[in-house]
């Protein structure tokens, strides 16, 4: 099984060469690495630059925002499975898309999820808080469940088949995506029980207690465009779970 990895990078060059090592350091054999750049004003090309020689495609041209992005590395995917790992973001060891695929292979799956750590932006060794996923059951999603878009791989058949993520949406694209392809149409997903990725604490929805109301009126309209009506725990449970993961332990 072919995985392609696809990171997005804009003006990352704090934080971007701990992503790329840690993708280049998977003991896995066949890893096809995207990285779509959104013509970055700082050094991030100069830092992709210099592992140009291990990455696949490497495309640097504006964009409409992060999930144009994404869909551009999507279409260029060859890979039978795709994951999307941000710039912020890195794998916690070398065996995590091994892990991976072996998860999808062994439960004939069409895509995976795993657990996730957040941790200080400077100091990565300090974890700050865990997303522990859990195994999914249908109608979880309207309890306000939702597994860690950073741990997410799926099939490129389930993109072509249901589309990709949403630019209507500005930061709940990837929440609508996982919604649809799992609640909607109902596609078969693995629960690798370990954390395999590392997030730097912060982000585009998240930062504050207001942008994250703001997330969860996105949250309610990827609902609306899926044909769905949310549950009520939907629209009370997720929006504060997500806001104790942003909190210190």
């Amino acid at each position: 099984m072919k995985v392609s990895i696809i990171t997005i990078t804009y003006n990352s060059a704090e934080t971007l060469e701990d992503t790329i090592k840690s993708v280049l350091a998977q003991d896995y054999p066949d890893i096809e690495y995207i990285i779509v750049d959104g013509a970055s004003k700082d050094d991030t090309l100069s830092i992709v630059n210099r592992y140009k020689d291990k990455i696949a495609t490497i495309q640097s041209e504006p964009d409409k925002g992060i999930y144009d992005a994404m869909n551009k590395g999507v279409r260029l995917a060859s890979g039978d499975l795709i994951g999307i790992l941000n710039s912020d973001d890195f794998y916690a060891d070398a065996h995590v898309i091994s892990d991976i695929v072996k998860t999808v292979q062994s439960a004939g799956a069409d895509g995976c999820y795993a657990d996730l750590v957040y941790v200080d932006r400077n100091e990565t060794s300090r974890v700050v808080r865990t997303w522990k996923s859990g195994e999914y059951r249908h109608g979880q999603f309207m309890r306000g469940w939702m597994p860690p878009h950073p741990t997410f791989f799926v099939k490129r058949a389930m993109y072509e088949a249901y589309g990709t993520y949403s630019l209507q949406l500005r930061s709940a694209a990837d929440y609508e995506l996982m919604l649809r392809f799992i609640h909607k149409h109902g596609i078969k997903v693995s629960y690798l029980p370990r954390v395999i990725t590392k997030m730097r604490a912060g982000g585009q929805s998240n930062v504050t207690i207001k942008n994250r109301w703001r997330a969860n009126r996105e949250d309610r309209l990827a609902w609306k465009m899926n044909g769905l009506q949310p549950g009520f725990l939907t629209l009370i449970r997720k929006p504060l779970s997500k806001l104790l993961q942003y909190l210190p332990r």
